[in-house]
């Protein structure tokens, strides 16, 4: 059972719909069992004059998944961000689920949703792909330019900035149904070769390492934190693999 996401954020209420949606779906589709974190970094809290940050993190595996991994942050009276990604166990070939919502004080910055390959051809399988096309599409008003280092994301990378409430819940549904999808799709996964988990664990290396170079969250957690724990927690907490 997943833990109350609701112990201690007061975050902004999209990102407890979209928490919610996204363990729903776990619960429903996956038999999950605790993963554990680096000592002490469950639960992070730090206040600097007028500035407070506070992290959550919950943390599982799966059959199919080595990390599933939610992250709940409140940058007092500056952002609420949700960071949800789920890396497969090396035996299976399946695309990495990522899923980031980034709410700042009067609007939202930014939702992303993504099924990233990790295969040699950085390409999704047919199957992925069918399943993706047949979603019904959304016309969002603002879409958001991939950034420099955007080259793990598919073809069906939602990355956008919700203007209104219709666009929120589109989002939320496009999140659900791509989950869905991932689910069922992981469920019906077999075990590859040798070989084939080499490049897989390449793939996701390569993903982190990428993801490693967003500045935006650096910058905020080296400001509370400093550079030496940043690091630690990018690496162990935010982009490592458990494989």
């Amino acid at each position: 059972m997943v833990q109350n996401l609701t112990i201690f954020l007061p975050l902004h209420p999209l990102i407890y719909k979209l928490a919610n949606s996204i363990v729903s779906c776990w619960e429903k589709n996956l038999y999950l069992v605790p993963c554990k974190l680096p000592t002490n970094l469950n639960y992070v809290e730090c206040a600097l004059k007028t500035d407070k940050l506070i992290i959550q993190n919950f943390c599982y595996q799966s059959h199919q998944f080595s990390k599933i991994h939610l992250e709940l942050v409140r940058y007092e009276q500056k952002l609420d961000i949700l960071h949800c990604v789920m890396f497969p166990r090396l035996e299976y070939s399946l695309p990495i689920f990522g899923c980031d919502l980034v709410i700042g004080k009067n609007k939202i910055s930014a939702a992303v949703a993504d099924l990233s390959p990790t295969n040699l051809k950085v390409k999704l399988s047919k199957q992925y792909q069918q399943k993706l096309s047949q979603l019904k599409s959304h016309d969002f008003l603002v879409t958001r330019d991939l950034p420099d280092w955007g080259d793990i994301f598919s073809e069906y990378c939602i990355f956008i900035q919700p203007l209104n409430l219709k666009e929120e819940n589109n989002f939320l549904e496009q999140v659900e149904n791509i989950l869905q999808i991932h689910c069922e799709q992981s469920a019906n996964s077999k075990i590859i070769s040798d070989h084939e988990k080499y490049l897989n664990l390449q793939g996701q290396e390569y993903y982190c390492n990428r993801q490693k170079q967003n500045d935006k969250t650096r910058r905020i957690l080296e400001y509370f934190f400093g550079e030496e724990w940043a690091d630690n927690y990018i690496s162990q907490v935010l982009f490592s693999t458990n494989n």
